[in-house]
């Protein structure tokens, strides 16, 4: 990557810190909300320094081509491996995308689900549109929001050597993006949140300790339909769970199985509680009476099985990943294996190997664990992960297996960067060993994408190898030529 002279009055602070007036007749669209940056334009000024490895400052001449100053950008830069200097910022080389969108938000938002659409499955052609609700964390807790929004006409990155001048209506780079949203008011940070992969229906957990479920199907509908009308109770939660009190809560998630199609969602909190809550015909939610408990550190994140209908796992702060049977009549664990000497920010359960597990730490190291394995530690045995890496070198804040590629895994990181990975790269492939030079790189590490403070990490599963994340400065959409 090159790098660039940073622009100090478009930093994120700027962005973020912006003051927030009441408008009660603001549209659900507000232009302030977000917008896409532009990918072409030319936005660097007479004082903006362009920094190129090998460029000595000297004028190249007419006789030197631009091939020739591109053999002097041959160093590979790592965001987790170097530092950038003060008013530097990184500039990504678009040839190794296949599709790159950064859209900037009012709002940073910690937490982000990707909503199934009716556009169909295996979705290859450009441009791409994504649908997703996140949660923000404002400045003040009544500026918050949850925000529906759908991103439209997400072109194919528009290579170097392609034509600008050309001008074809058919093609697939030329399309502008799109950002359209809809809002619903609320009064604290979401700390988490999920869809049901079953309805369009949100769950999240916020600073205050509740547990809101929101409908937002019309807020869906209201994109692609004209004339749907939001009704007024669309913009309040559909049921507010009060069962961790006023304790604060990260861990979510949705029963996947199809005989809880109605709603299931397994909930943690910071004082390593679990609860399990299931919505009963009608629309109301039962919550099981007693917590699970196990874990002495806060649940740090929970998956469902994607096969067995009334197991999950947790993840804790206490270093340990437990399984859990919700039939269980203690409430207590059916396995737990120490992961990490460190906290354990996250998890993700692979949907097509339903035996495998992901985990990520906050000392940096993520790794896969075989769930068949697990059941060794009765007999006092030590497991260890099929695979480990310590690439990173900061917190892992987000993992997530590729929806149909077993072996495939992203990751993000507190090192500012979203990682790509392949376990099935073979550790003797003569290919795989060619790091260009770099040392200290897996084999298994296909792709270092940089965001900064990037919180959260998700696959668009209708779209193949889309990758949407959130941090600091918004959202990156992108898809890059490894995937």
């Amino acid at each position: 990557m090159s790098k660039r002279a940073a622009n100090d009055d478009t930093s994120p602070a700027a962005r973020k810190n912006l003051s927030r007036e009441d408008n009660d007749n603001e549209p659900s669209f507000p232009a302030e909300m977000g917008e896409f940056e532009d990918q072409y334009g030319d936005d660097l000024s007479d004082e903006d320094e362009v920094i190129v490895a090998g460029y000595d400052g000297e004028d190249p001449g007419e006789d030197e081509t631009m091939e020739d100053t591109m053999e002097l950008d041959k160093g590979v830069y790592l965001p987790s491996r170097h530092k950038l200097q003060p008013g530097e910022i990184l500039e990504p080389d678009s040839s190794a995308y296949h599709m790159l969108h950064r859209m900037n938000v009012k709002w940073p938002c910690l937490s982000f689900d990707i909503l199934n659409d009716d556009l169909g499955d295996e979705r290859r052609i450009y441009p791409h549109t994504v649908y997703m609700v996140a949660g923000t964390q404002a400045e003040r807790p009544r500026d918050n929001e949850i925000i529906i929004m759908k991103l439209s006409g997400l072109h194919k990155e528009r290579q170097q050597n392609e034509d600008s001048d050309e001008e074809d209506d058919d093609s697939d780079t030329e399309d502008e993006p799109i950002l359209e949203s809809r809002s619903i008011p609320t009064t604290s940070t979401t700390n988490r949140l999920r869809l049901s992969p079953h309805t369009h229906t949100a769950a999240t957990m916020v600073e205050s300790g509740d547990l809101y479920i929101w409908d937002v199907s019309s807020q869906y509908y209201s994109f692609d339909r004209p004339g749907t009308v939001i009704p007024p109770s669309a913009k309040k939660p559909q049921a507010t769970l009060k069962i961790h009190g006023r304790t604060e809560g990260y861990a979510l998630d949705w029963s996947p199985h199809p005989k809880e199609n109605m709603g299931k969602i397994a909930s943690g909190d910071n004082d390593g509680r679990i609860f399990i809550s299931t919505q009963k015909e009608g629309g109301s939610w039962a919550t099981s009476k007693d917590p699970f408990r196990g874990h002495t550190g806060s649940i740090e994140e929970l998956q469902w099985s994607p096969s067995e209908r009334h197991v999950f796992a947790s993840a804790s702060s206490d270093g340990t990943v437990k399984i859990w049977d919700a039939r269980a009549p203690n409430m207590k664990h059916q396995l737990s294996v120490e992961v990490s000497s460190s906290d354990v920010n996250v998890a993700s359960w692979c949907r097509s190997v339903d035996y495998l597990l992901a985990t990520g730490a906050d000392d940096g190291v993520w790794g896969v664990w075989d769930l068949r394995t697990f059941p060794s530690t009765a007999q006092g045995k030590t497991i260890t992960a099929s695979a480990s890496f310590t690439f990173h070198q900061e917190p892992i804040t987000s993992v997530e297996f590729h929806p149909s590629e077993d072996s495939v895994v992203a990751v993000a990181c507190a090192d500012n960067t979203v990682t790509q990975w392949d376990l099935g790269v073979e550790f003797d492939d003569e290919e795989s060993r060619d790091t260009s030079g770099v040392a200290d790189v897996p084999a298994q590490l296909m792709f270092v994408h940089h965001m900064p403070e990037v919180k959260e990490v998700h696959w668009q599963k209708q779209a193949p190898s889309v990758v949407v994340a959130t941090g600091g400065e918004g959202f990156n959409v992108f898809k890059t030529i490894s995937a």
